[in-house]
């Protein structure tokens, strides 16, 4: 797995100007907002307002720090997400509109093409025991310091650092960890 240190995520405007992103990892690499199968990134809110649309594209959003936010998604009622909720999944093309519990958060948004891959999406928190990852990309993001045992090497993750692998990987809590597991796997050609 390679290690993707926080200082290094691309920072850029989001779709519709209201913000910033960090883009922590694209597959394929260097592809546009119009040409990934695959992205995973953070963003800090600090406002209320509107989503960008991503026709053909599923959307999975956590949030890693602040009070939350309640996500307003047509056709799929509102919900509030908080570091303590299960990450939200949703359709990136249906109008969705955010407004904040009390201040700023930041959130970590996963985009999967929808015809080319499914994404799985978990936060780990405290003593985590060890799991395997399998099939495309796997993704672990810190939400704060944290240590993984990868593999049988241990790899001291700093707050928004990330480890990006593709395969499987056995993965464990080298120590109290939080963290952000994401797996993509290929959709099957029918």
């Amino acid at each position: 797995m390679r290690l993707l240190k926080a200082e290094d995520h691309v920072r850029m405007p989001w779709k519709n100007g209201g913000g910033e992103t960090a883009e922590i990892a694209v597959h394929p690499p260097g592809t546009g907002l119009g040409g990934f199968d695959w992205r995973v990134s953070m963003a800090s809110v600090a406002a209320d307002g509107p989503f960008s649309l991503f026709p053909g594209i599923d959307r999975t959003l956590a949030v890693l720090d602040g009070e939350g936010m309640d996500l307003a998604v047509e056709g799929h009622g509102t919900h509030r997400l908080t570091p303590a909720a299960a990450p939200l999944a949703f359709p990136g093309d249906a109008p969705a509109s955010a407004r904040l519990v009390a201040g700023a958060i930041t959130d970590l948004n996963v985009m999967t093409r929808r015809s080319a891959c499914r994404p799985q999406v978990k936060r780990l928190r405290g003593t985590v025991p060890r799991f395997a990852a399998s099939g495309g990309w796997i993704v672990v993001v810190a939400v704060g310091p944290s240590t993984v045992v990868v593999d049988g090497r241990t790899v001291p993750l700093g707050r928004r650092d990330a480890l990006l692998g593709e395969g499987s990987a056995t993965i464990s809590g080298g120590s109290p960890v939080d963290l952000v597991v994401i797996e993509i796997d290929p959709v099957a050609a029918s």
